[in-house]
């Protein structure tokens, strides 16, 4: 296993789960400049947990049904990486976001309101980096 470096671990980048284009391009729009974006329907492409680990936090699609189950995702990185990277939900049903919430999920939003949030957070989480 490669130990991350200082710089890859001050780096601002989040994850976002979900197949929904028009929703990817206006979060990529509305993220700040010195921010990355990591898109992705597999967590395990990015590598082991230490990959994941060095995303600040994970934005997730609870609507999305085709390309991942979004239970299982918070299931991966709650159980089987045991990592506590925030887990944003956005979309879902009252039932989804139910048992998202039992499975440790961190916050839910609605579809129309995660934009927004993404800058908030992107703030929040902002600390050190480059």
């Amino acid at each position: 296993m490669t130990l991350p470096t200082i710089e890859a671990r001050l780096a601002r980048k989040l994850i976002v789960m979900s197949t929904d284009v028009p929703l990817l391009e206006r979060l990529r729009a509305a993220l700040p400049p010195d921010w990355a974006l990591t898109e992705c329907t597999d967590l395990s492409v990015l590598g082991g947990y230490q990959d994941v680990l060095l995303h600040r936090f994970i934005l997730l699609d609870l609507d999305e049904t085709q390309a991942f189950d979004p239970l299982a995702v918070i299931e991966q990185v709650r159980m089987e990486m045991m990592l506590n990277v925030p887990i944003l939900c956005f979309g879902g049903d009252p039932a989804t976001r139910d048992q998202a919430r039992l499975a440790r999920a961190d916050r839910f939003f609605e579809r129309d309101e995660i934009v927004e949030k993404l800058k908030l957070y992107c703030d929040q989480f902002g600390w050190g980096g480059r």
